[in-house]
């Protein structure tokens, strides 16, 4: 797939024509709300086959060739380069599918074991009828093979259908569902949730439920709730004991230990509760992981991140999700709420202390807005990334793209004459952290969380990986 930039002046026709595509695959695949009404900056999804590479210094265009398995001609043609021997870092190049012509007494299986692929990737990619009856002369596409990794994602809808509905929409693309959460009082015992309908759900697309517990809610930081629990080794093995009991009632596979704004002094106490947690979990055949801070150091103090070793958890638990979002804080200034660069600062300190296939890359799918000026502990709306292209189309507003965060964000004044900073995710956004976790070769990814509309990033995460599937 490709991603196409809106500029002053481009139509939907006009787009189509240009990369031959109909028009409503354009539409459907981008869940594009006003077709008829694009804003300058907007990224669309074009549904071809081929990709796209980032220059990087040093490169020539025969290594980039040679790296795609095409030859140099179809890049300068499909670029229209007029000095292919001038190349700058940071350009983004269209690279053209690679092709195969049918020879007599080829197979789709004998064509997939030459290229790396599956016979279903071919049959997919060309739209083949019959798997059986190829002919020769035919020029097939050969899918690039993509990585496998697996897929989390929360969900705390308020309404336990909704959330139903949210798998059943999006469950092809998952590995684990978790939905939040179970939390934890001071006696040991769990506050349930309705949860039952997500489950059901989530068997029903053969997504694994990973049960959450949790300290804390958007009022209480749970610091000393935490304290509590961790510093006392009975009501730790009591909160075991009742997270197992769910667990074997409804289904649950493993467990997934969210503990924020721990104290800093129940450091190794947390260490412990994870160890304990391992150590009565895996004997049932669950499996143990942790949703962690994002940490760029050892060193790094504060509530938020010193009780966060990921280290010992790295060692400890099956893997641990990084939630590598939240910059852009609903009580805080306008930013990108999950910059690219700081997401890279915190897999590189991960990723040395830690085995890389232990890790999740956090991802969120959500848009804020903030009203300027920004005032101290003044909230900002959050809401769907579809919303914040309609709200940039109903107010005609040019969408910026911040390199350096890799982030959309415009800006607009509302009918009472406020002006107001959106910053939110496109298709670029999304492409960027899926290049992130294959240059890390990272476990998979986590989404906080479903309830909001994104259909280009799942066209993406599809275009870009495998989904491994446990069940």
């Amino acid at each position: 797939m490709l991603i196409h930039v809106v500029r002053s002046g481009d139509t939907l026709w006009q787009i189509a024509s240009r990369y031959n595509v109909n028009i409503n695959s354009i539409i459907e695949i981008n869940g594009l709300q006003f077709p008829n009404q694009l804003v300058i900056g907007q990224s669309l999804i074009i549904p071809v086959s081929g990709t796209t590479h980032v220059i990087k210094s040093g490169e020539t265009l025969w290594s980039i060739a040679q790296k795609y398995g095409v030859t140099t001609n179809s890049i300068i043609q499909a670029n229209q380069l007029t000095n292919p021997n001038l190349l700058y870092p940071g350009t983004k190049l269209i690279i053209p599918p690679l092709t195969y012509v049918v020879q007599s007494g080829d197979t789709l299986s004998i064509i997939a074991r030459r290229f790396g692929t599956t016979v279903q990737a071919i049959v997919r990619e060309n739209h083949i009828q019959d798997p059986n009856l190829i002919h020769v002369g035919t020029h097939l596409i050969i899918p690039r093979p993509k990585p496998t990794i697996e897929v989390n994602a929360y969900t705390y809808q308020g309404s336990e259908q909704a959330a139903a509905n949210s798998i059943n929409e999006v469950g092809r693309h998952l590995t684990y569902l978790s939905p939040f959460a179970y939390m934890i009082k001071e006696d040991g015992t769990l506050e349930p949730f309705p949860d039952r309908l997500a489950i059901s759900a989530a068997y029903a697309n053969n997504v694994v439920p990973m049960m959450s517990i949790t300290n804390f809610t958007s009022t209480s930081l749970g610091s000393n709730l935490a304290n509590k629990i961790l510093a006392s080794r009975e009501l730790s093995e009591k909160v075991l004991t009742n997270a197992i009991k769910v667990m074997d009632e409804k289904g649950y596979r493993g467990l997934n230990v969210d503990f924020e704004n721990v104290l800093p002094e129940d450091r190794e106490n947390y260490n412990r509760f994870m160890q304990m947690a391992v150590d009565r979990l895996h004997p049932k055949g669950y499996f143990v992981s942790s949703a962690l801070a994002p940490k760029t150091s050892a060193t790094q103090s504060g509530l938020l991140y010193t009780a966060h070793d990921y280290a010992a958890h790295g060692r400890i638990a099956d893997f641990v999700v990084l939630m590598t979002y939240e910059w852009g804080y609903r009580l805080g200034p306008p930013q990108a709420i999950s910059p690219i660069n700081q997401m890279r600062r915190v897999i590189q300190y991960a990723a040395s202390v830690m085995p890389p296939e232990k890790i999740f890359l956090g991802f969120q799918i959500y848009a804020r807005d903030w009203v300027l000026p920004h005032v101290k502990g003044q909230s900002a709306r959050t809401f769907g990334v579809q919303e914040a292209v309609r709200l940039a189309v109903t107010h005609n507003a040019t969408i910026h793209y911040d390199e350096a965060t890799q982030s959309p964000h415009f800006r607009y004044v509302d009918n009472e004459g406020k002006e107001h900073e959106v910053w939110f995710e496109d298709a670029r956004s999304a492409q960027a952290k899926f290049d992130l976790v294959k240059e890390f070769n990272l476990r998979g990814v986590s989404y906080w969380a479903l309830g909001y509309a994104y259909p280009q990033n799942w066209a993406l995460l599809e275009d870009n990986f495998n989904v491994k599937k446990l069940i």
